[in-house]
């Protein structure tokens, strides 16, 4: 294994680094803001693809895919989403290069403009909103709900491993609609799935809300979310679904003829989840020794690594591992038999620890001749003594338990680390000395919310979906509807 990592309390900036690269989850790649992910890490975004893609199946979506190009021209078109994106934007201008005449190397061929410059996806509301156009004519075409597995480019200038890059991987689904309800409902309802995917899998509780005026997507009239603490007490935005009302469908003239032959336009949503969320599972578990995974995610759940001295110890040990590999498999738990001779135990604990693997399961001669294997949890690093019989019905009750306990640990440190302040020096006093999230009065202005943003570096997270009681803002004592949830964020 390479060297330790910084510890998590030194700093936790460094800690997160170098952690994703130790645990062989990414690296950055040759393009500055650009990642590599490697297989462990793809492993455990495909598992988190594989659960969201079921999910949006049983709601009724179904994939489509989208050019990754967008012309200029269909950009322009829904003035604040181009104001919102336009600074990210990465554009093509030309389309052939050719040998430069001044020397070695190759240029941009000037004669190879494009007649229109083509955008690269940073979301697809334009392009599809174009399609849906040409598919929407009456009341019978709609609903269309649709879902694209894509990747996408935003020129970010400060980034970070899964956090924050130039190119990432999300999927974003798009749906048109008859009526405002409709498309309401369908955006609430994609609120939920995030958040239900986010605890029940990724075992990290969240917060639901809407987002302020200045927070919104570009184009939507409300944004949903949900909010998630990270061990470091920043909030981190895992998920966001959109109410468009009618704005795309007005830029792009998208209109339907309902039950009476009245032409209306179509009411829309968007709603996306990215590679943002390996962020998220990775800071909100993961210690000191690495990587610490919820056994839902973790593309190996149990590893069983030999302990043996010669060939026939091995081949002893190596028969009861194989039965016991095919008795995992058959309660569906993922598994792997490490008799690698290349490495010794002590490297491949330190290797599986890192990797985050839920459980690990050590056979030796004296464990053979006790009719037993010794068992190490990931979660509280505990070992135990477990007897061969009926151990993969055990294995699997101890599987679940880590997956509660880690929601369990997460819901505790999140409860500890929200506060409820009422004037505006002690908020900047908790933020400071605490962090967290902080419940507070606002008075519902873009000004006081600007103002927070700038003297304290924290944002308005998200309004509570649910309604608390009201008060006067911490600022302004101006009145307050109900609390918000303030923190800073990634």
């Amino acid at each position: 294994m390479g060297k330790g990592i910084t510890k998590r309390s030194e700093d936790y900036s460094a800690w997160y680094n170098e952690l994703v690269k130790q645990a062989d989850l990414a690296e950055n790649s040759p393009v500055r803001g650009c990642m590599v992910i490697k297989p462990h890490g793809y492993a455990i975004w495909e598992k988190m693809q594989a659960v969201l893609d079921q999910k949006f199946k049983e709601t009724g979506h179904y994939n489509a895919y989208f050019p990754i190009f967008i012309p200029k021209s269909y950009f322009s078109k829904e003035a604040s989403h181009v104001e919102g994106f336009a600074k990210e934007c990465a554009v093509v201008t030309h389309y052939r290069l050719k040998n430069n005449p001044q020397g070695e190397g190759v240029i941009v061929d000037p004669e190879a403009k494009l007649e229109e410059e083509l955008i690269v996806r940073p979301t697809s509301e334009t392009v599809i909103w174009d399609s849906y156009k040409n598919w929407i004519q009456s009341y019978r075409d709609l609903p269309i709900l649709l879902n694209q597995w894509a990747n996408v480019v935003r020129w970010e200038m400060r980034t970070r491993l899964f956090l924050r890059t130039a190119e990432f991987l999300w999927q974003e689904g798009h749906t048109a609609h008859a009526t405002k309800q409709e498309a309401e409902e369908e955006a609430i309802q994609m609120m939920h799935v995030y958040a239900d995917f986010v605890e029940n899998y990724m075992a990290v509780p969240v917060l639901r809300g809407v987002k302020t005026e200045s927070e919104r997507f570009a184009g939507a009239l409300e944004t949903y979310c949900i909010e998630a603490l990270m061990q470091d007490g920043k909030a981190l935005q895992a998920g966001t679904s959109h109410f468009l009302g009618q704005n795309f469908a007005k830029a792009f003239d998208v209109k339907f003829a309902d039950k009476n032959g009245k032409l209306e336009y179509v009411w829309g949503t968007s709603w996306g989840v990215s590679t943002r969320l390996m962020g998220a599972l990775i800071m909100a578990h993961s210690d000191d020794n690495g990587l610490v995974l919820p056994p839902k995610l973790a593309p190996t759940q149990v590893v069983i690594i030999p302990i043996f001295r010669n060939a026939d110890e091995l081949e002893a040990i190596a028969e009861v591992a194989n039965q016991l590999v095919a008795d995992l498999r058959a309660q569906d738990i993922t598994v792997t038999f490490d008799k690698r001779d290349t490495y010794k135990p002590g490297w491949k604990f330190a290797e599986y620890e890192q990797k985050g693997v839920p459980v690990r399961i050590a056979i030796g001669p004296r464990d053979l001749a006790n009719n037993q294997v010794e068992v190490a949890r990931r979660d509280t690093k505990e070992k135990q003594a477990m007897s061969l019989e009926g151990l993969a019905a055990a294995i699997k009750i101890l599987l679940d338990d880590i997956q509660q306990n880690l929601l369990v640990k997460a819901l505790a440190f999140r409860k500890e680390n929200t506060s409820y302040v009422d004037s505006y020096n002690e908020f900047k006093q908790v933020l400071e000395e605490k962090g967290g999230f902080i419940y507070a009065h606002w008075d519902g202005s873009a000004e006081t919310e600007e103002l927070i943003k700038n003297e304290t570096k924290a944002t308005i997270r998200l309004i509570p979906l649910e309604e608390g009681e009201p008060g006067t803002c911490m600022v302004t004592g101006k009145p307050s509807k109900q609390r918000v949830v303030f923190a800073k964020a990634y």
